[in-house]
């Protein structure tokens, strides 16, 4: 009734049965209003409620509750919720209540209203970004989260693909069960088969004990698979038959296992270019694609910057017993200039490298990596590099070295800024003559 009387007044509306739902829906899209009974089985409204709010802070809450339950309503007043409405519901009291919630200009139920679909201002757990580039994967993410759809994230190194994962496991019916993660780059690809599917005592020299896989342990929950593309064509055999059977055996074992999985995965690669070489096989790459949702690079969306910025000074000083308020604007103009090609991971080191350094409560240029500064000594090294006396390949040598140096020799830390897997970053070392 409250639905139909509401619609017909212009205003978009949104239902849930439970309170369990009507959670889920608000972590999942963004509202400018809730209309919610206090007496609910399972989770009640106040329950609800508090909820709401830790995901929503600021949303406005109304509820609906009978004449023995004003004390309970009252009470939520004081913690969260904006008015309280007892039953039986009068409709003009409730517009008249609902329009005063909302500006002047605005009446609710003009014609104009908003939609409480999701749309500008979306939010996931641990991932910053009020961007349209980003609202756009979020809305994608809150979409196709709830389904079980294979999703292939794609986006250059550092980008967050791993916390995109993250955040479509969250925000499906699989949260409760687990979630597992492999880097098929970091496990030796002679290994990679029997950390996936597990194997059998004596299957292998070295199996001196049965193991069992990731994908036995991701049963009934979601697994991801990073960096996809470093998987050898005899693993993506078997994980074509996962996908398409949900059933494997260890290695070793002649005994079939069926889970209920379902897979993300992501890489850095264009996959189009790897099946063109022979190097992906093209029914694979239409299971895990069904839905591809691609990562902008951080020098696409600057207007981030600054959020992100914030938040990783914040978190290293808490984490360095450093108070540092912030940074310069000479800091602010350096950092929206540079082009960043580890993205997101090279912003967080280059802030995590500068509050340690700084002796004042703000960040300076001075405490910034070489790389943010072409300038520092007078000559623009990007110049200098993309200059075409240089070959392609001694340019290459000499980003590397640059990018090892400033690491400390780091080399996994060097392959994720550089955008490549650490697998190649130690073929590149060796052409080069580096040990």
């Amino acid at each position: 009734m409250l639905s139909a009387v509401l619609g017909s007044r212009g205003i978009g509306v949104d239902t849930a049965d439970s309170g369990e739902r009507a959670v889920e829906k608000v972590a999942h899209a963004t509202y400018d209003l809730v209309l919610m009974d206090v007496k609910m089985e399972n989770m009640d409204g106040i329950e609800a409620m508090n909820r709401m709010i830790a995901l929503r802070p600021g949303l406005p809450i109304i509820l609906m509750t009978a004449f023995g339950s004003i004390d309970a309503a009252v009470d939520a007043m004081k913690t969260g919720a904006r008015d309280y409405i007892t039953k039986p519901i009068d409709m003009d009291s409730l517009i008249s209540l609902l329009d005063k919630i909302f500006s002047p200009g605005e009446p609710l139920g003009s014609g104009d209203s908003k939609t409480v679909l999701p749309g500008k201002n979306l939010q996931l757990p641990g991932i910053i970004g009020e961007s349209d580039a980003m609202q756009a994967v979020f809305e994608m993410v809150t979409r196709v989260a709830p389904s079980d759809a294979s999703v292939l994230i794609v986006g250059e190194s550092g980008t967050g693909k791993e916390l995109i994962a993250n955040a479509i496991h969250a925000s499906s019916h699989r949260k409760e069960n687990p979630f597992i993660k492999v880097n098929c780059a970091s496990i030796p690809e002679a290994l990679l088969e029997s950390e996936l599917f597990g194997h059998t005592r004596g299957a292998f020299t070295g199996a001196i004990k049965a193991r069992q896989g990731r994908f036995y342990m991701a049963d009934r929950g979601s697994i991801f698979l990073d960096e996809i593309a470093e998987m050898s064509m005899a693993v993506q055999a078997k994980l074509l038959r996962v996908l398409q059977e949900k059933t494997f055996e260890p290695l070793g074992s002649e005994k079939t296992i069926q889970v209920d999985i379902r897979v993300i995965s992501a890489t850095n690669r264009v996959l189009a270019s790897e099946l063109l070489e022979n190097r992906f096989r093209e029914d694979l790459y239409y299971r895990l694609n069904v839905v591809s949702i691609a990562l902008p690079p951080l020098r696409s969306r600057k207007e981030d910057i600054p959020l992100l910025t914030r938040f990783f000074i914040e978190k290293y000083s808490r984490a360095n017993q450093r108070h540092i308020t912030g940074c310069t604007d000479s800091v602010e103009t350096l950092l929206a200039q540079y082009p960043w090609p580890g993205n997101i991971r090279e912003l967080e080191n280059a802030m995590e490298r500068a509050v340690i350094l700084t002796r004042g409560p703000r960040i300076t240029p001075e405490d910034l990596p070489a790389s943010i500064l072409p300038d520092i000594q007078g000559e623009n090294t990007r110049s200098s590099m993309e200059s075409s006396e240089i070959s392609l390949k001694e340019m290459e040598k000499r980003m590397i070295l640059k990018t090892l140096e400033e690491t400390g020799g780091n080399r996994t830390r060097s392959s994720d800024i550089l955008g490549i897997s650490r697998r190649t970053l130690q073929l590149k070392l060796k052409k080069y003559g580096v040990n």
